[in-house]
Parts: C-alpha cells; sequence; structure tokens
C-alpha cells in the first residue's frame, strides 16, 4: 500500500474516531483516547486513533528489530531497534520539536523507547497500544 492510500485510510479513520471518541478521556488501563481529536501526548492510544494522528508531520518509529521490520510495518517508518546498544544516540538525533508515533510487536518495547525518548528530552510522543497486533494487515508494507 503506498503511503497516499495510507494517508486517505488514515483521514477516514481521523472522522470516525473522533465522533466514535469525542467526549472521553484516559481509560484506566493506561492507554489514552482521545477529546476533540487530540492525541494524550506520552501515552499509548487504540489503532484507530493512532492511524487518525498520523500525518506529514509526525514521524512514525518502529523500534522492533531489523528483521521484524523487514516482515512488515506501516509505510514510511523509521526503524530504530530499542534493543540496539546505541538506541539512546540515534533518539538524541532526533528533532526535539518532532512529533513521534512509536510502535512495536506488542506495546511494551514501545513504551520502554518512549521513556527513552522523553529523557532526551522528545516531549511530543505517543505509542500504539497493543502494537502492531493491533492495526489491520492491509495497513503494513513489506521490504
Amino acid at each position: 500500500m503506498n503511503s497516499s492510500r495510507l494517508r486517505s485510510i488514515l483521514a477516514g479513520g481521523l472522522l470516525a474516531a473522533g465522533l466514535a471518541l469525542s467526549g472521553c478521556a484516559s481509560t484506566d488501563s493506561g492507554t489514552a483516547t482521545v477529546e476533540a481529536g487530540a492525541v494524550q501526548r506520552g501515552e499509548h492510544v487504540d489503532a484507530d486513533t493512532f492511524r487518525a494522528s498520523l500525518s506529514d508531520d509526525v514521524t512514525i518509529l518502529d523500534v522492533r528489530t531489523p528483521q521484524e521490520f523487514a516482515e512488515g510495518h506501516i509505510a514510511g517508518a523509521v526503524n530504530i531497534d530499542v534493543s540496539s546498544p546505541d538506541f539512546a544516540q540515534q533518539v538524541s538525533e532526533l528533532d526535539p520539536e518532532g512529533t513521534y508515533a512509536v510502535y512495536c510487536r506488542s506495546g511494551n518495547r514501545s513504551r520502554t523507547a518512549m521513556a527513552v525518548m522523553q529523557d532526551a528530552g522528545l516531549s511530543d510522543v505517543f505509542g500504539l497500544e497493543g502494537g502492531i497486533g493491533a492495526l489491520d494487515p492491509e495497513d503494513l508494507v513489506t521490504d
């Protein structure tokens, strides 16, 4: 799937997510939801909110291994392996003013990655609750 098709799907998801989630706040599970379309930064969000929050201004970070990334990832995602010894160094080179959507396989590694990112001064980050498995297979591309 090319990036313009993904953006079209995401735009439709934004409308649906906004309608479905208007007036919601964070859940007890630690998964944030949206109010008036705004992502709760520093939190993990459901797949619909994650998709709806992607735009040209958001850098998508896949923090899985390069092998996992090659098996399927979100189009346009940048792969920075959180288990790599130089992960913190790679994160420190990212734009501190940027917005980052972070995901892994299940949501655990993305939580670790987000903590390192926030420690490095990247405050505008959010993660995908449930990881890549929460997405539809057609949301993914392979190398």
